[in-house]
């Protein structure tokens, strides 16, 4: 097999490879029961004036509290106003309003987003409860959204901490967050409704920027561990509530390509219920607007609308004690915390690889180079070093092919009248004579037709790494090199570097060593054309890399055009 339909061979894998995954993501698991849609209810904003909703009368709730469910206390328990409580810690803000008792805002203090400030975790919405609120096992709001909770601020072992109190019609309900150890976050509910009820994450994770926008590779949706494999629920693929049961579920929450809520019970659930919603988008800088799908599927007019989901963790009984991780998908961070959440981190086949390049690339960051764009460079050197006793052999297999070449274009000619007999069919007998010669050929001279195409194997799955690194390592997010290219995890915005890294590659094509015809020398050289296109679309630190490593080659193939050259003079002169 020539070396260089090998190579031809190795492009088209890669086509092929990234096609698939691109047009044929992983199948989802079978629909399980269906839960009821969820009705949206008004809701006032976040930033509403204090007072608004006043505490329930006594009178009206001494008139009530024979109906309260649970055996509310006879005096109801609430506040006369809204207000708001943070809790801090090493990594995050996090501001709970006593309205619902409920998240309205959690900033991810080491990440910013599109605007300049922290990446708030917490999306905007209108008319639907925030995260953290008691709702309804199908996710349906409750009144308790707009109950104003009693607040305790506390400490615990020297961390802060604040419990939620309301007892009235709506039932009692007593909330507990505390900051815990490795900026995680400790939660405690007891509700006592006349309802099952369950806790709720979303709508959605955040609010996407306009770089989030432009990913081409971009994904959010729910994620959980049941029976010890990670499950995903992309919200395209969900036009109905779908029920997870909670035995041998270990954790549930939601994700995009770079962030995380996973809520860890600390007992066992009766049931997870993923809800599907229909996004309206904000009008004049308003928050967007959330519509339940309806039965059967959105109607054609609302097909081009987008999907957002809420997971609803409903418990076996009246308690939900749990401990929250919400964050980056900080690979160092997640291995070491002990529920599996770095397999929210999809590397694809060669994740070990591409567990290895981060862990290289986050090295010569921290101690060689503050820049990633220069680490992939001083990366991608330190594997052609690795690699170059491969390449060495492969370039001496290539320049012997090269020499064989009018020898085998010999044997070639003297079977060209007899491959086919004379009603035009192939003869294989004359064909494995040939293929014999040549073969006899290759053994005599010591050659392996294969040889030159191992480190281009071998480049195969360190593309892939790259590839998959650059596309879902928070730890590359936004990460500037020099000049235009701001952010390694984008593709270049004016399409220089492919450009350049396409036209690297055709010098490179043209001083390698040649064998076969003319029509596969063709072939070969339309090879960098194809690349150029196919990395339009890429990170743009993966189109460094491979820039790097084409140019590397030039610079190795210079030197034994230069060494073969004097050889040559040595040998006239001789």
């Amino acid at each position: 097999m020539e070396n260089r339909n090998v190579l031809l061979a190795v492009l088209l894998s890669i086509v092929v490879i990234v096609g698939w995954q691109l047009l044929f993501p992983p199948p989802e698991p079978p629909e399980p029961a269906a839960l009821p849609a969820a009705e949206p209810r008004e809701r006032s904003e976040p930033g509403a004036a204090a007072g608004e909703a006043a505490a329930t009368a006594p009178e009206e709730a001494a008139a009530e509290r024979e109906a309260e469910p649970g055996g509310a206390p006879a005096e109801p328990i609430a506040a006369e106003r809204e207000e708001r409580v943070v809790l801090a810690g090493d990594r995050f803000r996090a501001e709970l309003s006593n309205r619902g008792g409920e998240l309205v805002s959690f900033q991810v203090l080491d990440h910013e987003s599109g605007d300049g400030g922290p990446v708030d975790l917490v999306r905007s919405r209108e008319g639907l409860p925030y995260p953290f609120a008691v709702v309804g096992a199908d996710g349906r709001a409750l009144a308790l959204s707009e109950a104003l909770f009693t607040v305790e601020q506390e400490r615990e072992a020297g961390l802060p901490a604040v419990r939620f109190t309301y007892a009235g019609a709506a039932g009692r309900v007593v909330k507990r967050f505390v900051v815990l150890p490795n900026d995680l976050l400790g939660i405690e509910i007891e509700a006592r409704l006349d309802t099952p009820w369950g806790l709720a994450l979303g709508p959605g994770l955040r609010d996407p920027t306009r770089r989030d926008e432009q990913r081409k590779f971009k994904y959010q949706g729910a994620v959980y561990q049941a029976a010890g494999k990670v499950e995903t629920v992309p919200p395209e693929k969900l036009a109905q509530p779908r029920t997870v049961p909670g035995a041998g579920l270990a954790w549930a929450g939601l994700e995009d390509t770079y962030f995380l809520t996973a809520v860890v019970p600390e007992r066992a659930l009766d049931r997870v219920a993923v809800v599907p919603w229909l996004v309206i988008a904000a009008e004049e800088g308003g928050p967007p607007r959330f519509r339940p799908v309806p039965p059967g599927g959105p109607a054609a007019a609302e097909e081009d609308l987008a999907r957002e989901l809420q997971v609803v963790l409903v418990p076996e009984g009246d308690e939900l004690v749990a401990t929250a991780y919400l964050g980056a998908k900080n690979l160092d961070r997640l291995r070491s915390l002990p529920w599996n959440l770095a397999e929210t981190v999809r590397l694809g086949w060669f994740g070990f690889l591409a567990r290895l390049f981060l862990d290289g690339l986050e090295w010569i960051h921290d101690r060689v180079v503050p820049n990633y764009g220069w680490a992939i460079v001083l990366m991608t050197l330190l594997i052609k070093i690795v690699l170059l006793p491969l390449t060495h052999k492969s370039y001496v297999s290539m320049q012997k092919m090269q020499e064989l070449a009018p020898r085998m274009k010999a044997i070639r000619a003297k079977f060209k009248g007899k491959l086919k007999d004379k009603k035009g069919r192939p003869d294989l007998e004359q064909q494995r004579k040939m293929n014999e010669e040549i073969s006899a050929l290759y053994r005599g001279e010591g050659v392996n037709p294969a040889g030159g195409c191992l480190p281009m194997l071998l480049q195969f799955p360190v593309l892939i790494a790259f590839y998959r690194l650059l596309s879902n390592a928070v730890e590359l997010r936004d990460a500037p090199w020099i000049l235009w290219i701001d952010d390694l995890s984008m593709h270049d915005p004016i399409y220089v570097l492919p450009v350049i890294m396409g036209a690297v590659q055709f010098v490179q094509q043209r001083m390698a060593p040649v064998g076969g015809d003319p029509m596969q020398r063709r072939m070969m050289m339309a090879l960098p054309l194809v690349f150029t296109f196919l990395f339009l679309g890429f990170p743009s630190g993966l189109v460094l890399y491979w820039l790097t490593n084409n140019l590397l080659t030039l610079a190795q193939q210079a030197v034994y055009q230069h060494l073969k050259t004097r050889k040559a003079i040595a040998a006239e002169a001789s």
